[in-house]
């Protein structure tokens, strides 16, 4: 996550960003489910996708309304400026998630919510599902007042996370996020977060889902138009035979697209080794034949989690031979070790 260091003073000092900045308007959109996300874990035999990606792209639909906005704040400055007799021209810049800005920081001095010990905003009426736009200003504003911290003693998002990633309240160590795994991250995961990764294949919400803030949050009516349903309770073995052009066809339009085909069947097939479904044995042999390297990689690891060690070896001796990428034949070699 080197792009976030690289322009850390833009998102600490917003005039970095743009000099011209005097006031920024932050809003927020709740995404909140309306089912239990953490019953989905129980399924082995299918996939889990964080709540935010079961729709449409947010970043379209919240920057398509927050454009809308910023016309009618410019429209309105406007008018008011021709009255009062001023000539500055109103500017606006809207960001939703895809420049550096703090948007947790500033909706916090806005008063949306708090920065919860899970590191996500709380919002005393959203909870923990929150979507965040900002309107940047080259006019004065009033401010709003700060939101105060009402997490109190709770740690239930800091408990329930899988992999330990919480090293203290407030604190989060991406390394060990599944979020940012499974989602980010490029190369092979961690051997020793793999198995803690259970079926999720894309995002994880645990620690947003036991907020217990959430209990007043209702998805907001402008997003159920472009909720996916068809994208819940995925097999995963129908998402082991995913191609490119399926892949592709199958998520357009929503944030999966962006993580690419193999990183996804990555995941995929993480989930697979977790399953405890020897039945999904063939599909996982299938992709120790994928042209992707890392694909092949999760297919050794997934293998070895759900055969013999004699099956493992017999399979591991009909493929090695043939493999000349050092990433595939470490996994060969690791999962034997482990087997």
């Amino acid at each position: 996550m080197t792009w976030m260091e690289e322009r850390v003073n833009e998102r600490a000092h917003p005039a970095s960003l743009w000099p011209d900045v005097k006031s920024i308007v932050m809003l927020g959109m709740s995404y909140a489910p309306d089912d239990d996300v953490l019953d989905d874990l129980q399924h082995k035999d299918r996939g889990t996708i964080t709540a935010y990606a079961r729709s449409r792209d947010y970043h379209d639909v919240i920057k398509s309304k927050l454009k809308r906005l910023a016309r009618f704040i410019i429209d309105t400055k406007t008018k008011a400026e021709k009255i009062s007799g001023e000539h500055k021209t109103a500017e606006v810049k809207v960001f939703v998630d895809t420049a550096p800005v703090m948007e947790k920081a500033l909706a916090h001095a806005a008063g949306l919510g708090w920065q919860g010990k899970h590191t996500v905003l709380v919002s005393r009426a959203q909870g923990s599902w929150t979507f965040l736009g900002a309107i940047y200003t080259n006019f004065e504003l009033p401010a709003d007042s700060k939101s105060a911290d009402h997490c109190g003693t709770c740690t239930r998002c800091l408990s329930i996370c899988p992999t330990d990633a919480f090293p203290a309240p407030y604190q989060l160590d991406s390394n060990k996020c599944i979020a940012y795994l499974t989602i980010e991250h490029k190369g092979p995961i961690d051997r020793a977060l793999r198995s803690k990764i259970g079926n999720r294949i894309f995002g994880c919400d645990d620690c947003l889902a036991v907020c217990p803030w959430n209990r007043f949050a209702q998805m907001s009516s402008a997003l159920r138009p472009y909720l996916r349903s068809d994208l819940k309770d995925l097999s995963l073995v129908n998402l082991s035979r995913l191609d490119g052009a399926a892949f592709r066809t199958l998520f357009a339009g929503t944030p999966i697209k962006r993580t690419g085909r193999d990183r996804f069947l990555r995941n995929v097939l993480i989930a697979m080794g977790n399953s405890g479904h020897p039945e999904m044995i063939p599909d996982i042999e299938r992709c120790l034949e994928d042209p992707s390297a890392l694909v092949r990689g999760a297919a050794i690891w997934a293998l070895a989690q759900l055969v013999s060690p004699a099956h493992f070896n017999a399979t591991r001796e009909a493929h090695l031979p043939r493999e000349t990428d050092s990433e595939t034949c470490a996994e060969w070699l690791a999962g034997r070790d482990a087997s």
